[in-house]
């Protein structure tokens, strides 16, 4: 069968299991739609929580950039893998103390203050927003490939399916489907990758393959011969100072992320929390340290494959048509000497890749069997709909829990509650199809802004309303507005309006950094120069930080007394 027709039956196949457990997990109260009634056991939070963290862009795209940028590519194995762990530490167990919904909901009652709790609404559905963006953007690529439709179509086809797990089951449905997902997809990683291993060096791990085998030195060498900088040479694409500041804002921003953190909410104590932060690190290591295996491995192969070829042979490749077909390859033979070039620059190049299909294509370059090809696709699909799913609950929990029913309607039924937030799960999904189908960057690079813009406006936020009970509701919401318009304005401003990065030449996609920075600060000098928090948040503070003490009953704090 033609790798088409396999990757038909799997994702068929894949899609009624998730169907199927979306239905038996269906929900009727919030509880159990937003935080799936605290219920799941560790090690499956973890299985979820790694396919909730590993998007397409981990599973499409980061392998793609590391092999495209070499060694500077090792930015976002750093940053988010680190920042996890930067969660798993120093956020979570206290997060799960404080035992509510979501984020919002913690800068609420942490900071007394309804005004605190808008700004972090806005906050969270813009993130989750630009989040999201990406996963239909990699939904509409792996759609648009293996269906041979365009990357609109492939979309849309997209946002029917994730419209249907997560309204349908809530948290509780998504966190099943996300463990069945996980499976599929760390399958679908590894596979590939142990077989490129083998037919490129012999040794059938793809780590030790990486490490210990003359691939890289030989990559090395065609690099410079074709007039790129060696793979693994530091710094060649980026400043040392961009490289820092990207690798912080993913780092950092990771630990903001709202639809990380609230995954912690959906298990039943606090000890539970720390294991499923175990296990989820465990999981997520097993997809990220073949990545870089997998980026040499691609790189070296695709420059085999096609420099230097006739390009009348070349597009008689089956791969390469179809590819073409979608527009994310290019050939042009700009020289006229009947032979396809590969360079660096721009005006000679004649080998256009996107850096998106690295990971879908390596198997069909390799020449692997077409149900290695499918299984790639479905993984692919199941990264991106399984991190499409958890985003969409914190659009939909944002608003229908911090937005209405704890500030325009206390009193709405859970029947109420639940019909607006999965109305919102629909608006959302809209939105974010729209900016799927016209990306501001690929898909790695608009996931570093949704990183960013969570650095630049609930890291210092929460960090702090852990750590330093002097931090009012005042510094709060001034640090969050700094953060977040100053964040969302460089961004802008480069890739929509031309702006030069002006700060050192940091990029949009390390800006976050500076912006947590300037939270920081803000909110520190502003809760020292306004008066401090009311003694019960100051001693709820101290609650949330003892390992004894009971969990905070700050909640019965009445909504009257919030300003």
């Amino acid at each position: 069968m033609s790798p088409e027709a396999w990757t038909t039956i799997l994702v068929i196949l894949s899609f009624i299991l998730y169907g199927y457990i979306g239905w038996r997990s269906r929900v009727k109260d919030t509880r159990g739609f937003f935080v799936a009634e605290q219920g799941v056991p560790a090690i499956a939070n973890g299985a979820a929580t790694a396919a909730d963290w590993m998007s397409a862009a981990s599973f499409i795209s980061m392998a793609g950039l590391i092999s495209f940028l070499g060694y500077d590519g090792s930015i976002y194995l750093l940053g988010w893998t680190g920042g996890y762990v930067l969660l798993a530490l120093l956020l979570a167990p206290y997060l799960r103390k404080f035992g509510k919904y979501t984020v919002p909901d913690f800068v609420g009652d942490r900071y007394d203050s309804k005004v605190a709790r808008i700004i972090a609404v806005i906050a969270a559905i813009f993130v989750s927003l630009t989040y999201v963006a990406g996963q239909m953007r990699g939904v509409g690529i792996v759609f648009s490939r293996f269906l041979q439709v365009n990357i609109e179509t492939g979309v849309v086809i997209g946002m029917v399916i994730v419209a249907f797990f997560a309204i349908l089951g809530g948290m509780k449905g998504i966190t099943w489907t996300q463990v069945a997902q996980y499976c599929v997809l760390i399958f679908a990683y590894l596979i590939p990758a142990i077989a490129i291993a083998m037919l490129l060096t012999g040794n059938p791990i793809p780590q030790l393959a990486f490490t210990f085998s003359d691939i890289v030195d030989k990559l090395n060498g065609i690099q410079v011969d074709l007039g790129f900088a060696e793979y693994t040479k530091a710094f060649s694409s980026k400043t040392m100072l961009d490289v820092l500041f990207i690798t912080l804002a993913l780092m950092v921003g990771t630990a903001g992320l709202p639809h990380v953190i609230v995954r912690f909410y959906t298990v039943p104590n606090v000890r539970a929390a720390r294991y499923s932060a175990a296990w989820a690190l465990l999981f997520i290591a097993i997809l990220y340290t073949t990545a870089p295996a997998v980026g040499a491995f691609a790189r070296y192969n695709l420059i085999e494959t096609l420099h230097d070829k006739p390009i009348e042979t070349v597009q008689e490749l089956d791969w390469v048509e179809k590819w073409q077909n979608t527009g994310l390859l290019q050939l042009e033979d700009k020289n006229n000497d009947d032979r396809l070039q590969l360079t660096p620059d721009a005006e000679t190049n004649e080998i256009t890749i996107d850096r998106d299909i690295i990971v879908l294509s390596t198997p069909e370059v390799a020449k692997l069997a077409p149900w290695v090809i499918a299984v790639v696709a479905a993984g692919g699909l199941a990264a991106a709909l399984s991190t499409a799913s958890g985003l969409l609950l914190v659009i939909s929990s944002s608003v229908a829990h911090d937005l209405y029913y704890r500030i325009i309607d206390p009193t709405a039924s859970e029947s109420k509650r639940l019909l607006v937030g999965r109305f919102m799960v629909g608006i959302a999904i809209a939105v974010a199809g729209y900016f799927g189908i016209n990306p501001p960057g690929f898909v790695a690079q608009v996931v570093a802004f949704a990183f960013g813009l969570a650095a630049a406006s609930f890291f210092p936020t929460i960090v702090l309303g852990i750590f330093d009970s002097r931090t009012n509701k005042q510094g709060a919401i001034a640090g969050m507005i700094v953060g977040l318009v100053f964040t969302t304005a460089y961004i802008i401003g480069i890739k929509f309006y031309g702006m030069p990065p002006w700060f050192f030449g940091v990029s949009a996609e390390g800006i976050g950094t500076l912006g947590m920075v300037l939270n920081a600060i803000v909110t520190w000098s502003v809760s020292r120069l306004t008066p401090p928090p009311p003694a019960e948040i100051q001693a709820f503070v101290e609650n949330l930080r003892s390992p004894l003490a009971e969990p905070p009953a700050l909640a019965d704090i009445g909504e009257e007394e919030l300003d």
